[in-house]
């Protein structure tokens, strides 16, 4: 892509036309910061619930069918309704303010769970969360992505995975020492309602999302990148019934079928991806309590540990080696996902199968490297190939996959806990054994179709900047 590209104006942005005046170096990586700072709050409310999941079933009477049900598909009832519509707001208003009110609404929807009085008030609050969430990442990649340079932007989405190495790894620790903790506070009424010790944990987890919305007040709003030629757009000056379409998701949903070769392996393989890694990620803790006997601090401390330096491994591993294929390969981002995915899959059933609570741990953490490695590309390919003027609905229609069906994978585990296996490990197992060399496959057939497209954009890319 040229370094002087065209600039568009947002239906409510300040943007004009003109050369792309790209952000200072510092107000870029500002906004990266808080950016960073609201995913690890996201990352880490997920962790934390799930290591308050036994606290949960115990004083909600929940079984695993339910307690899978309140952590994952209570969460996307909501966004399955709201969660495009939103995406379509990071296309026409400036980004910082969708970011600053989907941290405030996630702050304050946090707050609540920790009051509610039922299981029923429990479950509106989750699925509420993921509504107020689901505007953050669509509005972050469309930030980042005109924030920073082509040739920095792979670097830019390896420093954004900081965010949620912080939340799943920084989470276990964090979160095992609170939850040990609240078993010691005094359960004690506030406003007249009667509060649980270990819900005065999500009541103060809450504090900083509300931080972070107020700074997102202090990001710059980069320009946006004009349209392509040839690229599916969005009809300008069509009546309410049009706008209305187009902020359900028609338009955006048109271009992702029109390049459907491109996007629907990518779309299936992050989907069973997001099934195991989702379902792993809440039911480890209670995995390694019901078959070792193993308390939240113990899991947390080991987990937390080995996943942070293999994260953190990952992170810079995966820019490395990506931008090294880069040099070599048009596909370099699909490749690289594809040989994670397939990393991903050995370690997961290799942990499974050791039947020693300490090096079950260790790999269970170690898994952490391939998920960051392919976390990086898979992202950056994405918004490689969005067309501009829709990039936030077509980033939201792509993480609506990983969010529903992985939002699936803890009840879908739960499910074949009780109802087939009888056996928590046995069910991880058996997903693990059945989705994930699946989605490897899929990653595998995405492969060429993403390496032509590249090849046509970067050809448009190239005939506009020479007109």
């Amino acid at each position: 892509m040229a370094a002087g590209v065209a600039v568009v104006a947002s239906e409510h942005g300040n943007e004009g036309n003109g050369q792309k005046i790209w952000p200072s170096t510092g107000a870029a990586y500002w906004a990266l910061a808080i950016i960073i700072l609201a995913t690890f709050m996201s990352f880490l409310d997920q962790i934390v619930f799930g290591m308050l999941a036994e606290d949960i079933k115990r004083d909600f009477q929940l079984t695993d069918t339910q307690l899978g049900f309140l952590a994952g598909p209570a969460t996307i009832i909501c966004y399955f309704f709201v969660g495009i519509p939103l995406g379509r707001l990071a296309d026409i208003y400036p980004r910082k303010l969708v970011l600053s009110a989907s941290a405030g609404f996630v702050g304050l929807l946090i707050a609540l769970s920790g009051i509610a009085q039922s299981f029923t008030q429990f479950v509106g609050t989750r699925v509420f969360l993921a509504a107020g969430g689901s505007a953050h990442a669509p509005s972050s990649y469309s930030l980042l992505s005109d924030a920073f340079p082509p040739r920095v932007l792979t670097r830019a989405f390896a420093l954004l995975q900081l965010g949620f190495i912080g939340g799943t790894t920084l989470g276990p620790i964090i979160g095992g020492r609170l939850v040990k903790a609240s078993d010691s506070w005094p359960a004690h009424p506030l406003f007249g309602l009667s509060i649980h010790n270990w819900q005065w944990v999500l009541i103060y987890m809450a504090i900083p999302s509300m931080i972070a919305a107020l700074l997102f007040l202090t990001v710059r709003e980069p320009q946006r990148l004009a349209p392509l030629a040839q690229a599916v757009r969005v009809p300008q000056g069509g009546g309410l019934g049009r706008k209305i379409i187009t902020f359900m998701g028609f338009d955006a949903a048109r271009a992702i079928h029109a390049g459907g070769k491109v996007y629907y392996p990518m779309f299936g393989a992050l989907a069973l991806s997001a099934i195991e890694s989702f379902g792993i990620m809440f039911w480890r803790t209670p995995y390694l309590m019901r078959e070792f006997g193993w308390d939240a601090k113990q899991i947390g401390d080991l987990i937390g540990t080995v996943a942070l330096v293999a994260s953190i491994t990952g992170m810079v591993t995966g820019g490395v080696f990506v931008e090294w294929l880069a040099k070599r390969y048009k596909d370099a981002n699909i490749r690289a996902a594809f040989m994670c995915f397939c990393g991903s899959t050995v370690i997961v059933i290799t942990a499974l199968l050791i039947p020693d609570p300490f090096w079950s741990s260790i790999i269970f953490g170690a898994g952490a490297f391939f998920a960051i490695a392919g976390a990086v590309p898979q992202n950056a390919a994405i918004q490689r190939v969005a067309p501009n003027d829709m990039r936030g609905q077509v980033t939201a229609f792509y993480l609506f996959m990983f969010t529903f069906f992985g939002a699936m994978g803890s009840w879908f585990i739960g499910v074949i806990s009780d109802h087939v296996t009888g056996d928590l490990g046995q069910a991880i197992l058996f997903t693990a054994c059945t989705i994930m060399p699946l989605a490897a496959f899929l990653m595998f057939r995405a492969i060429k179709p993403y390496r032509l497209e590249v090849e046509r954009l970067e050809a448009l890319e190239k005939q506009a900047a020479t007109a």
